[in-house]
């Protein structure tokens, strides 16, 4: 399975998946995981699991529909994050099938490595 993974390493309140990255390699290692950026082109497969960082969350939770999402407000490119991208493909007619395991920013890294593990497991 592959797996896209997204945050920005330059921000604390957004680079944990990133950190994730080398321990998620290793415990799973027939999965494929990519670092993608939103503002890149995508070759879409037909089924889409990301992992971010997602604000207000208690706990990691896996989402599946852009309806679980609020808007963000956008007032520069800086703030054309992956929800934006997400809704653009989906007005194209272009996402498939996909689901985001969202990660809060509170979380250490132990405890977001087990929670993701715990539903990564589930979506394979």
């Amino acid at each position: 399975m592959e797996v896209w993974i997204f945050g920005n390493p330059d921000l604390p309140e957004d680079a944990l998946p990133i950190t994730l990255l080398p321990r998620l390699r290793k415990r799973f290692p027939k999965h494929y995981f990519v670092l993608k950026d939103p503002l890149d082109e995508w070759e879409m497969p037909s089924r889409l699991v990301m992992i971010d960082t997602v604000k207000g969350l208690k706990s990691v939770r896996v989402f599946s529909s852009l309806d679980e999402f609020e808007a963000t407000p956008r007032v520069s490119m800086h703030d054309y994050d992956l929800n934006t991208q997400l809704r653009f493909l989906d007005k194209l007619g272009k996402l498939p099938e996909f689901q985001i395991v969202g990660v809060p920013d509170h979380l250490s890294p132990d405890q977001a490595l087990e929670q993701v593990a715990g539903e990564l497991e589930k979506i394979a």
